[in-house]
């Protein structure tokens, strides 16, 4: 099948997915944890008729609901101390139920920042060393390029996503969601270095081909493992995301669109780019 005659098309749907995640990321951001702000998470053991009654006497704090259950509430609130806590709990009446502070975390906005540039320089390092090292094992300059930029792809599309769930529905973002970006990226070069290999095997066996055709027969001899390799990885991360735990739940959907989005890249993102390189700076 001829794949990359709608090469124009593949890159249609990419703008068409990257270009509103991008708008969302550049003019709101990220929702970020207090992993990255810095401020204080707390855990409390109340009856349910007295939450609301925390809620006014952390007012000043600005309290945002993290997980509450008819026993308990987890609050994030700007930076405070242990005492500070104690002495509003201290100012609400028993009568309804007694509250207790059963977990009290203080992340400070220099680890924060510390945070966010290891997971700048983690992305920067990746690429540089991807760049040489595919370019190398696959002699040319535009196989390692191609699959930097595909790394790209799936990173703004991953930002662009949870920038859009974090102005609308309040998504934050965390070091598991770090975790899940830099897990994406190694597995949409995995897919890529599978299709560059084949592509390098049918370069040595067929002879008297354009390198479009080459391309778009080792896209159809690696259509099938691949979407049945990712397949096999999005039915486990739909179920991690339906019934998995809170704490979870949107680290599993962050790999969730990853895959996804890295098992297209793989295949339409880096071949089309591939082809356009060689049409513009290469003779067949």
């Amino acid at each position: 099948m001829n794949w990359m005659k709608y090469r124009s098309l593949y890159f249609l749907i990419s703008g068409l997915i990257i270009i509103p995640g991008l708008y969302f990321l550049v003019t709101f951001g990220l929702k970020l944890s207090i992993e990255f702000t810095g401020g204080t998470q707390a855990e409390f053991g109340l009856a349910k008729e007295q939450k609301q009654n925390l809620l006014l006497s952390l007012s000043d704090k600005s309290p945002q609901i993290v997980f509450q259950s008819d026993s308990k509430i987890s609050l994030k609130l700007s930076e405070t101390t242990e005492g500070e806590i104690q002495q509003a709990l201290a100012n609400i009446g028993t009568a309804a139920g007694q509250i207790n502070l059963e977990s009290f975390e203080v992340v400070g906005p220099v680890l924060g920042q510390e945070t966010i540039k290891k997971t700048g320089n983690a992305l920067l390092i990746s690429s540089v060393l991807l760049l040489i090292y595919i370019s190398y094992v696959f002699k040319q300059f535009k196989y390692g390029l191609s699959a930097v930029l595909a790394m790209l792809h799936d990173t703004l599309v991953l930002l662009g996503s949870f920038s859009i769930l974090g102005h609308f529905f309040g998504v934050e973002v965390d070091l598991l969601f770090v975790t899940a970006v830099l897990t994406i990226l190694s597995f949409s070069v995995h897919d890529t270095i599978v299709v560059y290999d084949r592509i390098r095997e049918l370069s040595h066996k067929v002879k008297n081909v354009t390198f479009e055709n080459l391309v778009n027969q080792a896209v159809s001899e690696t259509m099938v493992r691949s979407l049945n390799n990712s397949l096999t990885i999005i039915f486990m991360l739909i179920a991690m995301f339906l019934i998995g735990g809170q704490s979870t739940k949107y680290f599993s959907l962050a790999l969730l669109i990853g895959t996804i989005t890295g098992t297209y890249s793989s295949t339409f993102t880096v071949a089309p780019l591939l082809v356009v390189w060689n049409k513009l700076f290469e003779k067949e």
